[in-house]
Parts: C-alpha cells; structure tokens; sequence
C-alpha cells in the first residue's frame, strides 16, 4: 500500500479516536441559560458516559463574588462516579449587586430542570455545592426555598422550583452579621468583598446583611449539609462554618463539618483522597431512595 495512503488512514483514525473519546465525554460548554439586558449567563454541563437519568450536582465557583469563573468546575471528576455535574455562572459583585447572584443561580437550577429531559439528567433531587463565595450561595440556595424576595425570575421557567435536596458547602461565608464582627475588614471596609456584595458595609446594612446570609435563614426543613473548612483559614473565619452548623444541629437537621487540620482556604486537599469519598458517602446518602 502507498505509503502516503497508510499515513493518511492513521491520521483519519487518529482524530476519530479523538472524536469518540470527546463524545463519551459528553462535556458541553458555555450554554446560555439566560440574558440581562446584554449579560449573557452560561453553564457547562459535565455529563457521565451512561446519562440516563442521572443525578445532578450544581457547582458554583468562588471568587469572592468578584471574579472566578466557572471554567474552575472542582467536581468535575464526579462524572466518573455517574453523576452529571452543571458548572454555573452569576452576575459578578461589580456588574450587579446582591441578590442578583442568588437570582441568577436559582435561575439556573429552573432552567436545568426546564432541559433535563433535553440532556439525560434527573433533576428531582438536586444537589447545590460551592467554594468560597459559592459555597455562600450554595447554603443560601439551600436555605431560602420558596422566598420571594430572593427567588428572582432570571431566565424564566418560573413553573420550576429553584429548591435543592442538599448543599456542599466549601468554606463559605454563612453569617455576614457575625463577619462584620470577627472579620470587618472583610465585611465592612470601603472595597472590601462583602461592602463590593452588598453595597456597603454589613455593619450598615444590617438588614441586607442578614437576607444575605444563610445561618438567617435556616427551618427545620432545610436540607441535609456537608461542610468542608480549614482551621488555619483566614480568608473565611472557620467561625463562619461553626455558626450554621451550630444552628443546624438545634434544629435537629443533618449536618457534617469537616475541618481539615492545618489547611488555609481552599487547595488541592479539599477535593482528593478521603474527602473526595466524604462527598460521594454524603451523596449516596441524600439522594439514594428512602424505604
């Protein structure tokens, strides 16, 4: 055979290798889940090779509301385990301010259910998780279902509830009135995160402070929370994990916070080895079928 037709044929076969590893993949990006004004808001979906009616994860990134992107997607790997994992992004702290960000990720949890036959997914148990400034809306997406004022109506599909079975919560913000207390540099200074959230400082928006803030809004039938948090971090006080968890176990709720000796905010060791199974224990948990 010529020897220029044989290299073309391994060539050929190369890249539909490629092709089919890329489609067993099954990972799509940058999908518009809404529009404000000329603000486009997209998502990436992660999907497992067997998709048929598998379970959801939402990841937010952190950021400090302020930049990340949700390119930086840190369970994406959960695809190898059968789950289907939805990176999502939300209108930065200087593009809109607070509640926007809460609006826009519930709108992505309706618009994922308003898709999910669309891609393969169940989307009647829907897992939250987030670091950082995610993890904040993560627990406040889990804790104010059904709130009015903070449920938004971006992207439409308002027949779909915004509600979640349970939050992964990675060393996020919870209290934003204890914040202005243990750590006003960070919640009350002029530029600093949560007065560029909020519009100033939560020692003076005492009020916006508070819907802002998850451990507010915690009821009894919040849902069951796993919490991940270095002792050592000083970006967010590990006084911030304590405070929600504190206030989930008197109202009887499950809640599992675990504080990774030594550890700073965020790095590697969140997500491998043994707290990679903690999550994967904590969803076989949540989402397997009650007798």
């Amino acid at each position: 055979m010529n020897p220029h037709l044989i290299t073309f044929i391994t060539v050929i076969n190369f890249l539909l290798l490629n092709l089919c590893s890329a489609e067993t993949a099954k990972n799509i990006k940058d999908i518009e889940f809404a529009k404000i004004k000329d603000h486009s808001l997209k998502l990436d979906l992660y999907l497992p090779e067997k998709n048929t009616k598998s379970a959801l994860v939402v990841w937010i990134h952190g950021g400090g509301w302020q930049k990340g992107s949700k390119k930086d997607c840190k369970l994406d790997w959960l695809t190898e385990h059968g789950y289907s994992v939805a990176s999502i992004s939300y209108r930065l702290s200087q593009v809109a301010k607070f509640p926007a960000q809460l609006h826009d990720c519930k709108g992505a949890i309706r618009w994922l259910r308003a898709n999910s036959s669309k891609y393969g997914f169940e989307t009647n148990h829907i897992v939250v998780a987030g670091s950082s400034a995610g993890g904040h809306l993560a627990a406040l997406i889990g804790t104010t279902s059904g709130n009015e004022q903070l449920e938004g109506d971006v992207g439409g599909n308002l027949s779909q509830p915004s509600s979640v079975s349970a939050i992964i919560d990675y060393y996020g913000p919870t209290d934003f009135i204890l914040r202005s207390k243990t750590q006003p540099s960070r919640a009350n200074e002029l530029g600093s995160v949560v007065y560029n959230l909020l519009g100033g400082g939560a020692d003076k928006k005492v009020e916006l402070a508070k819907l802002a803030s998850a451990a507010h809004h915690v009821t009894n039938d919040d849902p069951p929370l796993l919490i991940f948090h270095g002792d050592e971090d000083k970006t967010v006080l590990i006084d911030q994990s304590e405070a929600i968890t504190k206030i989930y176990k008197s109202k009887g709720l499950s809640v599992q916070m675990n504080v990774l000796s030594g550890k700073k905010h965020g790095g590697a060791d969140f997500y491998q080895g043994e707290n990679r199974q903690r999550v994967l224990k904590f969803l076989d948990e949540v989402l397997k079928p009650k007798s």
